[in-house]
């Protein structure tokens, strides 16, 4: 999950929409509170990811990354350069993560490291695909942190609202805790320290494993444009076929 001590710009999330058509679309509507929502949610899927992606491979200070994020969106929302996102080059993500490079080496070269949008040359979109694995897949990993994170925030949500609270926090102690990796617990030890029989444990676990992965799919439709992507973005989730 995304580092808490850096930033808490982007999250976390207490609003989350009902499964819709994809939020790149959603961005160019002419619906104003359509428009709104898709923004919305792809800053937030995109926030942390362009974040700690700009410490990384820019070396900058916590200030001086959360500054240039909060340009960098700033300016794609007034330039509409979502709506230029060509499916056939390359996945959002990939465009995401170019055009950030593009922004922040503008602002560097221009505007003599004053972090001010309107100081930027215009962004890059018919780009060519630079070649840098190892940043693009630590931007990779860093988006699959921030999509997990956000569908932990709504499954904690959802099961407050629907009375199930004892089945998040099970999938949190089992699930998400970092104990877990050093010290791994039993059902029957789950079951002792809730209160509940072992078979509640697996059920409850089975449920609630079941949601998540619902709700990181049905987020994951609005960061995709195509089927085509959606299912390949899936299969880096989940390593198989997930529909």
């Amino acid at each position: 999950m995304p580092a808490r001590d850096d930033t808490d710009i982007g999250g976390p999330h207490q609003k989350f929409p009902a499964t819709r058509q994809s939020a790149i679309a959603a961005a160019g509507s002419t619906d104003p509170a359509e428009r709104l929502w898709a923004l919305d949610f792809l800053v937030a899927a995109y926030w942390k990811p362009t974040y700690k992606y700009i410490r990384m491979k820019w070396r900058e200070s916590n200030e001086n990354a959360k500054d240039l994020t909060q340009s960098f969106f700033a300016r794609a929302i007034e330039k509409d350069f979502f709506r230029s996102y060509d499916d056939s080059k390359a996945s959002f993500r990939t465009f995401i993560r170019v055009c950030v490079d593009a922004f922040v080496a503008n602002e560097l070269k221009f505007a003599s490291r004053q972090r001010r949008v309107g100081d930027s040359d215009s962004l890059p979109l018919d780009f060519e695909m630079p070649d840098d694995s190892d940043m693009d897949t630590y931007f990779q990993k860093e988006w699959v942190a921030s999509l997990f994170g956000m569908a932990v925030d709504r499954l904690e949500n959802e099961c407050n609202a629907r009375n199930k609270t004892i089945h998040f926090q099970l999938f949190e102690r089992y699930d998400l805790s970092d104990a877990h990796e050093h010290q791994p617990m039993t059902y029957a030890q789950l079951a002792s320290e809730f209160g509940i029989s072992s078979t509640d444990v697996t059920n409850y676990l089975c449920w609630v494993r079941r949601e998540f992965r619902r709700i990181v799919l049905d987020s994951l439709r609005q960061v995709t444009r195509t089927e085509r992507e959606f299912r390949d973005e899936a299969r880096l989730l989940f390593g198989v076929e997930s529909l």
